[in-house]
């Protein structure tokens, strides 16, 4: 039997013994509460806090590349070095940091340390020590001074190699052109914001990356602790491969702004086009921005040309009418008109052609070897004007192009409904309109392939990061004329070229081409046309009988020669080019001769 004595101190004991269990109860629970059941929150928490640290993982914008894979635009890695002033001050403390020379640790001090990296970075020691010391200066306990942005891989491996404990780097993606403005007007250009023109801009879903992210807690000496990183990875943008020819582009810039400056002409554009499938082989401008160093170039020159100018096509037009009355009107390239060099229609039109001539009997033929305005307004009575503006949106004429590129223009047709007495027949000499260059190139490609326009395109394929590989979504060819109508215009342009005043200047030897000029007027933006300005197209295919490559090349207001002859050298030129680079076979079977008389 115990006596009472000794049961109070069991008692207190017991319920000593209760209350340090219930403490330890509610640790243990607190503990499971923040370790277990609200771990997430309470890191969250945590790292929201002074001690919590991030830095971005950057992804790499995608590459683009030409129709062989040859690298036009890439991305390199740059690299920020950032210094720690508040773990320089501690080091300064010990005299320096350690590094290992010829097998003994010595101390470098901060001095030292800023002039290795000043003499890396191209910068002065002194500016660099004076930034550490103004972040000091702004807050004693400060963790982070730019040391210097963009540094290249060579710099950041000889930083590293200085050994400093408080210089890190944070490293991203930087945009290369390795062969500078070949393609530049088409590849364009990336600026602080992002993508701002040409495919970088058109194409940045395909080319983008997206980030990702490392966040971490920090001990008070800027040491990363073990465990609390985690990371989202970042993913890289896609790879754009182009239907460019590199090696072909960089000829034809050398070649256009060789021609260009000749012909004394403000500008000028080489196009070349596959026409069995419409792909964009060369697409070359002068002037030319190289995605490097923009700045350098005028901002009126940036862009381009090709896809963002229009113009008057002037008498590459009459091709699309003799066409259109081929098709529709039951003509031939022996039908015959008679024409002046000046004639007054019925409805009181007035045409007048550019070199004086008595009344002709023109063949069809005949009036697109001289380029008679007269005498292709004649043929295009054969058929209504309605007609007329029908065959010109089937050509493509206004209709833009499948391209899609950054600015793009389309030409300008109106209703023939809205075409006035004059403009009946100014349309069918390329007048009272206007096009583009890729709509030019659709609408010949038309009459050579078979009568069949091909949708112009300029992308191959994104294949993304996950190799998933998307094609860009083309509309259906065209059938715009007849197999009959096309080979019967193949035989009248190439005719052209046989029998026109620059027959010499675009024969190419042992092939045979077809083709046809235009000297289209230019605006005044008042309402009339500038005096002694043109804008000169010639623009043909190769070869004649079975066609495989189209070349457009234009001028923009040439002054030594005013007229679309100013064209012909760079086109047998570039044509010469074209056929050799795809190694085209010489022709085997001699052209036909048309008549340009009846």
């Amino acid at each position: 039997m115990t006596s009472a004595s000794t049961r109070s101190p069991r008692r207190r004991t017991v319920v000593a013994l209760a209350v340090v269990l219930a403490v330890l109860a509610g640790f243990i629970v607190r503990l499971v509460d923040i370790q277990v059941v609200n771990a997430e929150e309470h890191i969250d928490d945590s790292m929201s806090h002074a001690l919590a640290g991030s830095r971005t993982l950057y992804g790499s914008r995608g590459t683009i590349v030409d129709a062989q894979g040859q690298t036009l635009a890439g991305s390199v890695l740059t690299y920020d070095g950032v210094l720690d002033p508040l773990n320089i001050t501690g080091y300064e403390e010990k005299g320096g940091f350690p590094r290992e020379v010829d097998g003994e640790t010595v101390r470098v001090p901060w001095a030292q340390a800023a002039s290795e990296m000043a003499e890396i970075t191209g910068q002065d020691a002194a500016s660099i020590r004076r930034g550490v010391s103004d972040s000091i200066a702004d807050n004693p306990q400060s963790q982070f001074a730019y040391l210097a942005r963009g540094l290249t891989t060579e710099q950041y491996r000889a930083l590293v190699d200085i050994g400093a404990p408080y210089l890190t780097f944070d490293q991203h993606p930087a945009r290369t052109y390795p062969d500078g403005a070949v393609g530049g007007n088409l590849v364009g250009f990336m600026g602080a914001e992002g993508a701002l023109a040409g495919l970088e801009l058109t194409e940045d879903s395909c080319l983008a990356a997206t980030d990702g992210r490392v966040t971490y807690q920090r001990g008070k000496d800027g040491v990363v602790i073990p465990g609390t990183a985690t990371t989202q990875p970042a993913t890289d943008g896609g790879t754009l491969q182009l239907t460019v020819d590199r090696d072909l582009q960089w000829y034809m810039q050398q070649l256009i702004a060789e021609q260009s400056q000749a012909m004394r002409a403000q500008s000028g554009a080489i196009l070349v086009v596959e026409i069995k499938t419409g792909k964009i082989r060369a697409a070359a401008e002068y002037p030319s921005v190289d995605p490097n160093d923009v700045l350098a170039t005028d901002a009126d020159d940036r862009g381009s040309r090709i896809f963002g100018g229009w113009f008057e096509p002037g008498s590459t037009f009459k091709a699309l009418t003799a066409a259109t009355v081929i098709d529709a009107g039951g003509q031939t390239p022996a039908s015959t008109v008679v024409a002046s060099s000046t004639e007054t229609f019925p409805n009181g039109a007035f045409v007048r052609d550019s070199f004086v001539h008595p009344a002709l009997e023109y063949t069809l033929t005949g009036v697109l070897i001289d380029s008679s305005n007269a005498g292709i307004s004649k043929f295009s009575e054969t058929v209504s004007p309605a007609t007329r503006y029908d065959y010109l949106k089937k050509f493509g004429i206004g209709e833009g192009s499948a391209v899609g590129f950054q600015g793009e223009q389309s030409g300008l047709v109106y209703p023939s409904e809205r075409w006035d007495s004059q403009t009946t027949y100014n349309t069918a000499y390329g007048q009272g309109l206007t096009t583009t260059m890729p709509e030019l190139a659709g609408a010949y490609t038309a009459i050579a392939n078979g009568g069949v326009r091909m949708p112009l395109s300029l992308v191959e394929a994104c294949t993304l990061p996950d190799g998933t590989v998307v094609e860009p979504d083309l509309p259906e060819p065209t059938r715009v004329v007849s197999e009959k109508t096309s080979a019967q215009m193949r035989g009248i342009l190439e005719n052209v070229f046989l029998q026109a005043t620059y027959a010499d200047a675009v024969e190419i030897p042992g092939y045979r081409v077809a083709g046809k000029t235009g000297t289209g007027e230019k605006s005044n933006g008042q309402g009339g046309y500038k005096a002694g300005a043109y804008y000169t197209t010639m623009i043909g295919f190769a070869p004649a009988d079975d066609p495989e490559y189209l070349v457009v090349v234009t001028l923009d207001e040439p002054t030594k020669v005013k007229s679309s002859a100013a064209n012909a050298t760079a086109f047998q030129q570039a044509m010469t080019q074209v056929l050799k680079t795809y190694r085209v076979m010489p022709a085997t079977t001699a052209p036909k001769e048309l008549p340009r008389f009846g």
